[in-house]
């Protein structure tokens, strides 16, 4: 058998060849490539899956939609792709991220074309159905940061690659009306046929980011997973195992539910913000468009501020930080979202609580990610799929409850999605790690990471085969997350 090549790389890596430090300015292969692969094809299908939203006050005038049928139609965006997330989990686990991200692209996108032709209400939620699919390269995006970074910096590293993707929400609120704009002029003011030409740019998007991440990204460190399956490097596992070992994790579920109230939030957010402005405070479309904008735009820097804060909690205080600095973060945001209702008679005081509620939207979802890469090792595309599918369910739910039904004012309906938004939070309490500990609760330092990761999920057979030994470098990497008095570090020091 020939000998293993091992790759060389121009950044500092540890014992997993995975990045320590982000540096976003980079381009270097495979880590900063990848990550810039995997935010703008994430990027896209949030352009296109909130495409509808700034341009609804003509769609829904040249379709003769109701509420009722606008709420359907946001339902399908964000509901859609609940089974399809957990289904990428699945494929990121066995042929790897980047088939599963530009897969997903290429196949959403005729629904972007056919927008065109739609004539009822049925055709509108068929497409926005289709093209919402696109959210689960969400899933993709956030396996392949945990596989190119470290845990000193995965926190900032998932945070800033979702927080840039879910920018596209931000930008399609101003993009589309721009676009539109144009095409009518182009169309000579045929403005029911100016809103369809302008759903061919998100499709051509879907095209040219589908195609740029298969060619230019790589699925791991070491190489794509092709060959490091035929090599031996890399174990292939079972979608069902890996599957049953994600479903049976307590903790996973805890997240599946706090991350429906952060991330979900700004789904529902973006399918009615720009309608609220409009109608609320009677703005034209582009006005009320650009002011939507500013809930999106926040994923500039908010999200990375969460990731950050959390990887800083984590050097001070280990994973029982993280988990303070999630519920803090999502807590707040919850007041905040109250605040936002609240403000319904004074534009600029809604547009003041509606950007700050955003920057603790963001900062919740990077918090959120920087906890779950350590919920386990084995199926960390499942346990990803399942909580970014949380996120698009906790959408579906807040639609459903709160603006749908006609005789609830969408300020009331703002209010109530904040109460509920505090109460789901107080589930980051029983998030216990027995190595690491919870809020409230210490770890014991007699267990050790090889007891969670490797003994709980692997049987003494496959640890015997040598599949165990990757596993074996991420405990010796996230050792850190202990308490600081129980890290290597600081056990050295008290035995000198």
């Amino acid at each position: 058998m020939a000998a293993i090549v091992q790759p060389t790389f121009t950044i500092p890596v540890d014992s997993e060849n995975k990045a320590k430090s982000l540096n976003i300015f980079s381009f270097s292969f495979p880590h900063h490539a990848s990550f810039h692969m995997s935010w703008i094809g994430f990027f896209v299908s949030f352009v296109s899956t909130f495409a509808a939203a700034p341009m609804v006050a003509i769609i829904r005038e040249d379709l003769e939609l109701t509420k009722p049928n606008l709420g359907d139609a946001g339902l399908a965006a964000v509901t859609g792709t609940i089974i399809a997330r957990v289904i990428m989990g699945s494929v990121c686990d066995v042929v790897g991220p980047r088939y599963g991200l530009s897969i997903v692209l290429l196949l959403s996108a005729p629904f972007c074309f056919c927008m065109s032709y739609v004539t009822d209400a049925a055709g509108f939620l068929i497409c926005r159905l289709g093209i919402g699919l696109g959210l689960s390269t969400f899933v993709a995006c956030q396996f392949w940061m945990s596989c190119m970074f470290n845990g000193k910096c995965v926190g900032i590293a998932n945070a800033t690659a979702a927080g840039w993707g879910n920018l596209g929400g931000g930008v399609t609120q101003f993009l589309m009306p721009l676009i539109y704009s144009g095409m009518v002029a182009g169309t000579e003011g045929r403005i029911y046929s100016a809103w369809r030409w302008a759903y061919i740019v998100p499709g051509l998007m879907h095209t040219f980011a589908g195609v740029a991440v298969m060619f230019l990204g790589q699925d791991l460190p070491d190489g794509n997973y092709k060959l490091l399956h035929t090599s031996g490097q890399l174990e292939k596992k079972d979608a069902f195992q890996t599957q049953m070992l994600g479903c049976k994790n307590y903790r996973m579920w805890c997240m599946v539910a706090t991350y429906g109230f952060c991330f979900g939030v700004e789904l529902t957010m973006n399918n009615i913000v720009a309608g609220y402005l409009y109608d609320q405070f009677e703005l034209d479309l582009v006005t009320a468009g650009t002011l939507a904008s500013c809930y999106g735009l926040m994923n500039l820097f908010a999200r990375s501020l969460g990731g950050l804060a959390s990887d800083f909690a984590s050097v001070k205080f280990g994973m029982r930080g993280r988990l303070w600095t999630l519920w803090l973060c999502q807590t707040l945001e919850g007041v905040l979202c109250i605040f936002m209702g609240l403000a319904r008679n004074s534009l600029a005081t809604t547009i003041l609580f509606m950007v700050l509620f955003s920057i603790c939207v963001q900062a919740s979802e990077g918090a959120s990610y920087g906890v779950v890469p350590f919920l386990t090792r084995r199926a960390l595309g499942v346990v990803s799929g399942y909580i970014g599918a949380g996120g698009n369910a906790g959408a579906t739910i807040n639609m459903a409850l709160w603006f749908k039904d006609p005789k609830i004012e969408t300020y009331e309906g703002i209010m109530y999605m904040g109460y509920l938004i505090i109460c789901v939070t107080l589930l980051v309490i029983p998030i216990h790690f027995p190595m690491w500990g919870s809020m409230f609760l210490p770890g014991d330092p007699t267990v050790t990471e090889e007891d969670y990761y490797i003994k709980k999920e692997f049987s003494e057979e496959e640890i015997k085969e040598g599949l165990a030994v990757p596993v074996q470098k991420f405990c010796d990497n996230c050792r850190d997350e202990r308490a600081p008095q129980h890290r290597p570090a600081a056990a050295e020091e008290s035995k000198a």
